[in-house]
This record gives structure tokens, sequence and C-alpha cells, in this order.
């Protein structure tokens, strides 16, 4: 009788894991097949289940058994893992660290501005007990519910693991290292207790949660749920791999997704600075894209304020107090509560909005609760028939609304340098451009290197405003460059977009993107 399979935190088939069932009357032991597969004569009942794994945390769970329902048993391999909870504070505020590690590891808190500075080791941890820094998942799709690591075990005040967040607000992140010297980091959002300066930067936490594959799904990865076997081999399973029809929404209903899991896609490595390369495929327009932007800022004299996503839905961002809104590489991800507050913000009381990514207002999502959120995609083919812009044209409003452009799958994963079309415009000033003249030549984005338009990019759309003013073009092929565009508003205030995920990977090294980022939050700002 087929009981249940076994799964690691990617939804990987674990074959060979022992397993040990125990009743009222039974207690045998039965191995995981090659898909995972766990077998055994049972009859209904509630089961002791102790499972083990080589390279994995073992685990002991009470589970329904025999009934004809099948059971996932997840577990975790022995690989350094964390995150914060909560992921955004603000300063003063406390948030714990939750850390897996198979072995005694050091703790440090840094901040990450122009560079990365040390701001005060935490502690080693081992906890006297063998292995007892290694944490277990619950069974079954935790990325709906949250892995919820500290809930078994963390309870005696000596397991105290909280941290008060700096005065000082801006991004954070934990370094976990191990006594082998393995290491893992992860960041913390610390917004300022009261605000301190003219400039607000949302950094898109948001984001992050739809594009974390931790546990098996994301909003990229099996959106619609996890299918009825763990994987064996990816490309030759999943549909995004071999349907050439595939598209990655088709329903009108998503489960949730769970904000308290680890991020692997926002590691930074130990030794990493702001100004070099952004290595790996996920982290080009995350975390670590963003930092850039905050190094940059930091280098060139702007002070700011960090805001998560996550703050500015729960109103914890007063746009009242600031002249000028920064959106960075990638905030695809919004609900239609932050939308209207933001579109009210600027359209009617004067704020301005300098967006500096692309694919940005994309989708809406709904807040469930304070760690999950449903991301609302639609049917991609009815909202195309249907003319919708985006899957947020089709839940709200089109995007294009407020931040002047919209992402459109032309020059999609491809990157370029952007050429000059008004070079009288003032974002200019300084750079000595002419129109025809090419810009943006250097990035630091190594998924897809090639300039700083790229990525994903945006172009006007039939619902951008009226009196929208074209300023320079991406060179990407299919005419899929990015447009980089500013406009006034009725209430005196103004937009600037560049349209592109790279554009914050070129701001560091690319002399023009700088300047011309540099006049466009110095004017903003005033």
């Amino acid at each position: 009788m087929l009981i249940g399979y076994v799964s690691d935190e990617r939804y990987l088939a674990l074959p060979d894991a022992q397993v040990e069932i125990e009743g009222a009357h039974l207690a045998i032991e039965v191995r995981s097949r090659a898909s995972g597969a766990v077998h055994a004569d049972l009859s209904p009942g509630t089961y002791t289940v102790t499972l083990a794994k080589a390279g994995h945390g073992s685990k002991r769970v009470v589970a329904t058994l025999g009934d004809g329902r099948i059971h996932h048993f997840r577990l975790l391999p022995d690989t350094l893992l964390g995150y914060a909870w909560p992921r955004a504070v603000r300063a003063g505020e406390r948030s714990e660290y939750r850390v897996h590690s198979p072995e005694a590891y050091k703790m440090e808190l840094w901040r990450y501005g122009r560079e990365k500075r040390l701001v005060r080791p935490i502690s080693w941890l081992d906890e006297h007990g063998p292995r007892a820094t290694v944490q277990v998942t619950p069974d079954g799709d935790y990325t709906r519910t949250g892995v919820r690591w500290n809930e078994i075990g963390y309870r005696a005040a000596a397991s105290n693991q909280w941290v008060t967040a700096p005065d000082h607000s801006g991004l954070y992140y934990f370094h976990a290292k191990g006594a082998s010297g393995a290491f893992f980091s992860f960041p913390w959002i610390v917004a300022p207790a009261r605000p301190s300066a003219s400039i607000a930067v949302v950094l898109s936490d948001f984001n992050w949660t739809a594009y974390n594959n931790f546990g098996g799904r994301s909003n990229y990865i099996h959106p619609e749920g996890l299918p009825p076997t763990p994987t064996i081999h990816a490309r030759g399973e999943l549909r995004r791999y071999n349907d050439p029809e595939f598209s990655a929404y088709e329903v009108e209903e998503y489960p949730p997704l769970s904000m308290d899991r680890p991020e692997p896609i926002n590691f930074s490595p130990e030794h990493e600075r702001p100004t070099d390369p952004i290595e790996g495929r996920a982290a080009n327009h995350v975390a670590p894209a963003e930092w850039r932007l905050l190094a940059w800022m930091e280098r060139e004299g702007l002070a700011y304020d960090v805001y998560s996503e996550s703050q500015l839905h729960a109103g914890q961002l007063d746009l009242a107090a600031y002249r000028l809104l920064v959106l960075g590489p990638h905030p695809e991800y919004w609900s239609d509560r932050m939308y209207r507050q933001v579109k009210a913000w600027v359209h009617d009381r004067g704020g301005r909005l300098a967006y500096l990514g692309g694919n940005g207002i994309n989708c809406a999502i709904e807040i469930l609760n304070e760690s999950t959120i449903r991301v609302l995609n639609g049917d991609a083919r009815a909202m195309r028939q249907g003319g919708f812009e985006s899957r947020f044209h089709y839940r709200v409003e089109p995007e294009a609304a407020l931040l002047g452009v919209a992402y459109t799958e032309a020059g999609v994963m491809t990157a370029a340098p952007y050429e000059v079309r008004d070079a009288t415009h003032w974002v200019f000033e300084g750079t000595a451009l002419a129109d025809g003249d090419r810009f943006g030549q250097r990035s630091q984005h190594m998924r897809i290197p090639g300039g700083a338009s790229g990525h994903e990019t945006d172009k006007i759309t039939a619902s951008s405003p009226r009196n929208i003013q074209l300023l320079a073009k991406g060179l990407n092929p299919d005419d899929g460059g990015a447009e980089m565009v500013t406009y006034e508003t009725p209430s005196g205030s103004a937009v600037f977009s560049t349209g592109s995920i790279c554009w914050v990977s070129s701001l560091l090294v690319d002399e023009n993107v700088s300047r011309i980022t540099a006049n466009v939050l110095r004017r903003f700002s005033r």
C-alpha cells in the first residue's frame, strides 16, 4: 500500500530514506523507493513515524496513515540556512533570526550600504545538545503555511534569538558562519522609527516571496500547487520545460505563498562588495541588486529611509513625510491598497516618484495575514483576449497610468545600451550626450549582461499619461528596448521611469546612468 512520499526542501524525491512506523500493535521499518514512495501494509490509524536519511536531518512525526490519503514527508538537508522574522521592522523593534545548521555557527549583523559594515557580533550558537541547531519543517506543502522555525525547542530563555533593530534605517544582513566555514546570509529591512530624510526607498519583499522556490513552489514553479508526486528530473517532468504552449498562469485561483521561509535567492556571498558583478540567476533582481541602489545613493550623498513593500501596504510608510519615493529594480507584485495610496500621493498631493526598474506593478496580490500572500494572476489567455495590458490591469487598473510604462515581452531576456531621444531634457545635464548617442553600456548584471536596458523592459502604452515624454530607448532586439520616460502630474509633481530591471545594475559602473539618476533624484527630492 502506498502511504506517502519523502522529499526535500525543493520537493525532490528522496530515495532510500529509513522510515520507522510505530502504532498500537505495530512496529515496522521500510525504505523510500527511487520515486520517494513509501509502501507499507497498515490499517487506518494514527502512527508515530521516524525518518532518517544520510545528509539530512532526522525527524519524528505523528501522522494518520492507511486511509488512502497520501502523506508527504519532508526532510531538510544538512545545509546552513536562515531567515529573519519579521524580515522588516522599524528601528528599535525586534526580529528573530531563525537558522538551520548541522553544526555550531557564529551569527553577526552587518549593514549593507556603500560598503558592508559589521554592526556587531551576536553569538556563537550550538545549544549544547547534539545537532541542537537542526530545524525541522512541517510535512506537506509548507510554501503555503511557512516553515515555522524556532517553534520547537526554543521556548527557554537561553534559546532567545531576538535582535533589536539599529537606529539607522537601511538594508541589513545577518551573517551565519558554521564551524566548518560554511556561510549563509539573509536580509533584514530596518525602517526609521520616524522619517529622517526626504527620500523613501521601498525594497520589494513581496517580489522576494513570489520568486522564492524554497519548499518546491513559487509563483513560477508549480504556482497552481505542488503536483501529487515529488520531482525526479525537472527538465523531463515540469511543463514549463516541455510544453510549447506552457503558461504559468492558466487558472483563476492560486494557493497562497508564505513569507515565513528562507530565501536563498537573496544570498550575498561573504566577501562580495557592491562594486562586484552580481552573480547568479536570481540575485540580479532581488535584495543583492537593491543593495547596489542603496550603495550608489550613499556614494552620491543622497540620504534615504528604507521601507519594505509589506510596510507600505500596512500603512507604516507615511508618504506625506517625504518628497520622493524610489522604487528599485523589480517591484512586480503590489496590492491594490499600495497602488492607490501611491497614485493619490503622486497625482493629487504633489509626491514625486522615481521608478528605477522594469516589470513593475505587473500583478496584484492579496495580503491574507502578516506572513501570507495570494498572487492574483488570472488566466493569461483570457487576459490577452480581453485586451488587458497586464495582470494588474486585469484586477485593478493599468500600471502605466502611474508608472508611465508597462512591461511587454518584446526584448525579454536580452540586454543593450540606451539611445538618447531627447538630449535637451534636464535629465541629461552634465552628460554631454546628444540625440542618437548611446549610454548604459556597462552593467554588473551577470545573468543577462550587455547594458542598462534589459532582463525585462517596459514601454509606453495606450494607458500612459498623454503628456508622457520619451527621453531614451533601449536598443534591444525586436524593438524591445526599455523606454525611459517622464511626465508631470496635475498636482505639479512628476514621475520618472527607466523601464528596465538592469538599470540599477549599471548605477555604480556607468557614468552616464549614474549622472542621469542623480539629476532626477536631486531635483525630485528638493
